[in-house]
């Protein structure tokens, strides 16, 4: 499968067409409005505490669209599995951005509930519940395309993903495929009350198949259950999640300060899915908590392009083919930039000739002509992320502060635009 990092110490900035993006869709925003259908029942199943529970999603759409083949993307919230909703913050401007390319988003509910006090076999159950029901919203979809196709799905085109909690319920959903896996965590017994991993909350005889998944800080309960062959899993995650490990770790309820379960996080995924071949594209906030893009607007525009670029390329909806270095880390650290911009080019330039001195053999000044919030990454020439700062000041200094001679890459994200530019240390 090819991925479409744009890299910046390449110096290559390359033009491109978007094939079967139809003048651009899925890669820019080609609606201006959204139609959201609320409160839509996919099924119903019995809650940990022994009550039946309705199933419900709001779906999003493009205003106007003709287009009858669109793909879905299914989304789960996040709330450590007892709290959160289909209209969380996140989630809703997630379903704009997106929408407005021209996918279809459903945000799911979905059975919320660990009996107290918290276990990790009761955590576990919590997990399979959610993922029967994430099932029978994905057999709701096929359904409909085999019956009304009221939505217009292109069923060889279903993403699904989550935030957190949500990103852990679509992990297990595409990994965890053999219910002896599961065995581990709870008895035959209690898997078959549950209902098995298939479960039974609606759209029963119908297809659960999915063509990728969206992990925003999610974990999975053991990184051996991907094997080769599965589905490609796009993911970000804070290195200093203290809620869901970015490494392998006990996940924390933020509520209670309890830890739940272990499990391993994106990193270990990671390497575990370059060492069996499966694509993976994961994107690190260095320095950053538990899901980034939930509380601040660079962090919620840096997840979009990335997710963005992974479904791009998954539909084949770009000839850009060009392949990361192999880095101790595959592709995890790289920063990709988003290459939609036609300024990059005209902003790099400017940029070079901004930073100075350069070489140097102590410390470097970025100027800046714009004002507001900037980011500033500092990449070695593998790609790799050294040091990522913001500040609103008028300059910034790169502080040499140990880093050793040789090219580094400093990329500036400001207003929207990105540039990038090589700089020496002597």
């Amino acid at each position: 499968m090819k991925k479409i990092y744009l890299l910046a110490f390449t110096g290559l900035f390359t033009s491109f067409s978007y094939g079967q993006c139809n003048g651009g869709r899925y890669a820019f925003d080609v609606f201006t409005s959204v139609d959201i259908t609320s409160d839509i029942v996919f099924g119903a199943n019995i809650s940990n505490g022994g009550a039946t529970t309705i199933l419900d999603m709001d779906i999003y759409e493009p205003n106007g669209d003709t287009e009858t083949a669109r793909p879905l993307i299914i989304w789960a919230h996040g709330g450590s599995f007892i709290g959160g909703s289909k209209t969380d913050g996140d989630v809703v401007i997630l379903a704009d951005r997106f929408v407005k390319k021209g996918y279809v988003f459903a945000s799911i509910n979905y059975r919320l509930g660990i009996d107290f006090p918290f276990s990790q076999n009761d955590a576990t159950k919590a997990v399979v519940r959610a993922v029967q029901d994430m099932k029978a919203s994905i057999r709701f979809f096929y359904e409909d395309r085999a019956t009304t196709d009221t939505y217009k799905i292109d069923t060889t085109k279903i993403y699904i993903g989550g935030t957190s909690a949500g990103a852990i319920t679509a992990l297990h959903l595409a990994y965890l495929d053999q219910e002896c896996e599961i065995l581990e965590f709870m008895s035959t017994s209690e898997l078959n009350t549950l209902g098995g991993i298939e479960g039974t909350s609606g759209n029963p005889g119908y297809s659960t198949d999915i063509q990728g998944v969206i992990s925003l800080a999610g974990a999975l309960a053991s990184y051996g259950w991907m094997e080769a062959g599965d589905v490609p899993l796009c993911s970000t995650h804070g290195t200093n999640d203290g809620i869901v490990k970015y490494n392998r770790g006990f996940v924390t309820v933020p509520v209670f300060g309890i830890e739940i379960m272990e499990l391993d996080g994106s990193r270990v995924i990671k390497e575990h899915a370059d060492a069996i071949g499966v694509q993976n594209n994961l994107y690190s906030h260095y320095g950053a908590d538990h899901v980034p893009h939930s509380s601040s607007a660079a962090y919620m525009d840096t997840t979009v392009n990335f997710i963005r670029d992974f479904l791009i390329d998954q539909m084949g909806c770009t000839d850009l083919a060009l392949q990361a270095p192999n880095t101790p880390f595959g592709t995890a650290d790289l920063y990709p930039l988003t290459y939609c911009n036609t300024s990059i080019a005209e902003n790099n330039e400017e940029l070079i000739n901004s930073i100075y001195p350069n070489p140097s053999s102590d410390n470097m000044t970025i100027p800046f002509n714009e004002m507001g919030e900037k980011e500033i990454i500092v990449m070695d020439i593998s790609g790799r992320v050294i040091r990522n700062e913001n500040t609103s000041d008028a300059s910034f200094l790169i502080e040499r502060n140990g880093l050793k001679a040789g090219t580094y890459i400093v990329q500036v994200n400001i207003n929207g635009t990105h540039s990038t530019s090589k700089v020496v240390f002597e």
